[in-house]
């Protein structure tokens, strides 16, 4: 694309409406938004020049005029295929409720005749399409059972028969498609079910448009929900980045508020752990002191007890020193008689007071060997 054709069509897209608006309305099948056209300028100039050369969907002039024949020449050939197919499928239809009336109750010996004559009609001409081999077939392939269609097409119903049922035939499919007509009428309008032929009639000859018309609102309401849809994804996208974005001021915000308090927090835990140790180091104290005060007692309680002892053992000295006197007076003394009663009396109170230090001096010992 030339400078020239840029400068030529360009400025005509913005008479009504500013360039981006008229590039995305150009291109509605392209996922574009006005940011991305506002970010690549050159870009939104080569789709405004495109713009002038194909249509919204991206095809151009010429290739969209062979679409279209090509399109119509497809639907006549389907509108056909479509007739064919639908009064194929009425006689079907016409067979089987006649099988069905057939089983349940009598029907008329010429009806018999007519869908017998009809059936096997349908049925001998399937086959013998189906016999019938086409212009890429290899002429050697053998036939299917060996039957060609001329074979089949002996077994069609008489000529007499078969006039018979094509000059009835019109009148039965007439029969039958007014009463798949009332069906659908009774479908889509059900408070007619009650009402004459001739205004149900009257019903059908506008059931078509109506039929169209809404066919008409649900594409409508189809095209407004794809629109809907699209918007909606849109939307969905613009939120979630407008989350992400959201998302990460929170998370800048929660970031500086942790700085900001870890430091107070810091500080705290520092105190805490500074007033711990101090109450720790204070109780190691207090347990020195407890210990050497304990030490202290135990060295004077030991000084005490060993004092004790050895007056305890100087006193029992003294007193064996008394009683081995108190004896040798005792047996110096025996002859004599009351003097010798007072000096009994006298070795008993010294005996047994030589026995209360003995006492006092083995309680003492054990006590001091359990204190050591």
């Amino acid at each position: 694309m030339s400078a020239g054709l840029e400068s030529t069509h360009i400025p005509a897209l913005g008479k009504c409406d500013s360039l981006h608006q008229q590039v995305l309305a150009s291109v509605p099948l392209c996922d574009i938004t006005e940011e991305d056209l506002t970010e690549n300028p050159q870009f939104c100039k080569l789709l405004a020049t495109l713009s002038q050369h194909v249509d919204r969907t991206g095809l151009s002039a010429p290739l969209k005029t062979e679409l279209d024949k090509a399109e119509q020449k497809l639907q006549t050939h389907r509108r056909r295929w479509l007739c064919s197919k639908s009064l194929y499928k009425c006689l079907q239809e016409m067979l089987q409720n006649h099988c069905i009336t057939n089983h349940h109750g009598t029907v008329p010996p010429d009806q018999n005749m007519f869908f017998d004559t009809m059936e096997k009609s349908l049925l001998v001409s399937q086959c013998a399409r189906q016999l019938d081999p086409s212009s890429t077939t290899d002429p050697n392939q053998p036939l299917i059972l060996g039957l060609n269609p001329k074979q089949v097409m002996e077994f069609m119903p008489s000529q007499k028969d078969a006039e018979r049922m094509k000059q009835a035939l019109p009148r039965e499919l007439e029969k039958h498609l007014k009463k798949k007509c009332y069906g659908l009428l009774s479908y889509h309008q059900p408070e007619c079910e009650g009402e004459s032929e001739g205004l149900k009639n009257t019903k059908l000859s506008h059931l078509s448009a109506q039929l169209d018309k809404d066919k008409k609102r649900a594409e409508s309401l189809k095209e407004s929900c794809r629109q809907n849809t699209v918007l909606l994804q849109q939307q969905t996208r613009l939120y979630l980045c407008e989350l992400m974005k959201c998302i990460q001021l929170l998370q800048s915000v929660i970031l500086d508020h942790r700085l900001k308090t870890q430091t107070d927090l810091d500080r705290k835990k520092l105190d805490y752990c500074e007033g711990k140790c101090e109450l720790f180091w204070q109780k190691i104290k207090r347990t020195e002191m407890v210990e050497l005060e304990l030490e202290t007692y135990t060295h004077e309680t030991i000084s005490a007890h060993k004092k004790i002892r050895e007056k305890l053992n100087s006193d029992l000295k003294t007193y064996q020193a008394e009683k081995q006197s108190v004896e040798l007076k005792l047996s110096s003394f025996e002859i004599l008689g009351k003097e010798f009663e007072a000096l009994a009396e006298e070795y008993c109170r010294l005996r047994q007071e030589i026995e209360m230090k003995n006492w006092a001096l083995k309680e003492f010992t054990q006590y001091s060997d359990k204190q050591s």
